[in-house]
């Protein structure tokens, strides 16, 4: 057998990577070490680890690495801690692959400590822009440190092979979190309600608003001009979900906690779950902040996503998202737009290019024929793309 190392340490990528890591799991010829680390273990981010137990996914080893603080310097330490222990773990699971998705800065020590105990690293969401955050170049980096590559559409594809990566180790079979919405089991909005121990207005809206990391400073200004346009729609409730582990994440936290304490219409979670979570916006009118799952799962329930600001820039998007600055002004007339008959009709006709496919088993078949036919050389040679056009 196989065994398969899959690294989970947030919210935002356990619900997109759960039905790889079930398949995985199935697979009789593969054996899954799921490890759960970063966010997941923190209580002030909702403890989440409890939803993957709750899932009853085996879980092989928990690596608490997160600092109480959000400042650089914590940060910093965060990756240091990561590197040393996630050492110690490559040296006591011995996987085969490595199986990371997307681009938290925890995942940069883990994927270089497994490059230097020579495990091969499978890459999923590699190949995207997002120019106002360091994960932009935390991303490429992985994509260099890996070898084989699943980005969620074709446009990313071509942008790994740009990166000098063997068009023949990159494939496209669609985006996991389209696929993760597919094949959910929905709540209710009766359902939603009694499960958040809130009662709806007519109109519901999910706010995710995170740190725009290469705009430093601009936490706290951003979230009170966004915050000024939520309390001016009181007809309005607005789920919030926390921001991640960021630096400044924790002061974008606590003036949501403050302004759900002063406004009945915005209510505050750490983390709903990803069923609750898509749940929320199967019935929402809207969604608004600058999480790329406003880029990527929003535009399969066919409403609207406004995109606040940089920190998604460079994002392939639908028609259903409309981008604003992150200003009073200009969130408040992105708001206006989305709740217009004419643009519902446009969200809900609007294609996602993320794909639809059967993702998580076209992955996992990959990595088993890479794995089992020996066809893994980690002396990897670079795709120069102008010597192929020669």
């Amino acid at each position: 057998m196989k065994k398969i190392c899959v690294v989970t340490a947030t919210r935002a990528e356990y619900g997109p990577l759960k039905r790889t890591i079930q398949r995985v799991l199935a697979d009789q010829e593969l054996e899954l070490c799921l490890t759960v680390t970063g966010t997941h273990l923190s209580e002030a981010h909702g403890y989440t680890v409890e939803e993957i137990e709750k899932d009853g996914i085996p879980i092989a080893e928990k690596i608490n690495i997160l600092q109480k603080e959000d400042g650089e310097t914590e940060i910093c330490k965060t990756m240091g801690q990561a590197a040393c222990l996630f050492g110690k773990m490559f040296e006591r699971q011995k996987p085969d692959l490595l199986l990371v998705c997307g681009d938290r800065y925890e995942l940069l020590p883990i994927c270089s400590s497994a490059m230097v105990f020579g495990i091969p690293i499978a890459h999923i969401s590699g190949g995207e822009v997002t120019e106002g955050a360091i994960d932009d170049t935390i991303r490429h980096c992985i994509t260099k440190m890996s070898y084989l590559h699943f980005p969620g559409c074709e446009e990313y594809r071509q942008r790994i092979i740009q990166l000098g990566e063997a068009p023949e180790r990159v494939f496209n079979f669609g985006d996991v979190g389209v696929e993760n919405i597919r094949k959910t089991d929905y709540l209710s909005r009766r359902e939603l309600e009694k499960s958040l121990g809130i009662s709806f207005t007519e109109k519901l809206a999910g706010v995710t608003f995170h740190p725009v990391t290469l705009e430093r400073d601009s936490a706290a200004k951003q979230t009170v001009e966004l915050i000024s346009v939520l309390r001016g729609y009181p007809e309005i409730t607005f789920v919030v979900t926390m921001a991640n582990a960021d630096f400044e994440g924790q002061v974008i936290n606590r003036m949501f906690e403050e302004s759900a304490a002063k406004y009945g219409n915005i209510h505050c979670y750490a983390s709903l779950g990803a069923q609750r979570y898509l749940s929320l916006l199967k019935h929402a009118d809207f969604v608004i902040g600058n999480s790329s799952s406003g880029i990527i799962e929003a535009p399969c329930f066919g409403i609207p996503t406004i995109n606040i600001g940089n920190r998604q820039k460079g994002r392939l998007k639908a028609e259903s998202v409309i981008d604003c600055e992150a200003a009073e002004t200009s969130v408040r007339a992105a708001v206006e737009q989305a709740l217009t008959p004419e643009f519902q009709e446009i969200a809900r006709n609007a294609k996602n290019p993320y794909g639809d496919g059967d993702t998580s088993e076209r992955i996992v078949e990959t990595i088993k024929e890479f794995l089992e036919q020996g066809k893994i050389d980690l002396k990897k040679r670079f795709y120069d793309l102008e010597a192929v056009k020669k």
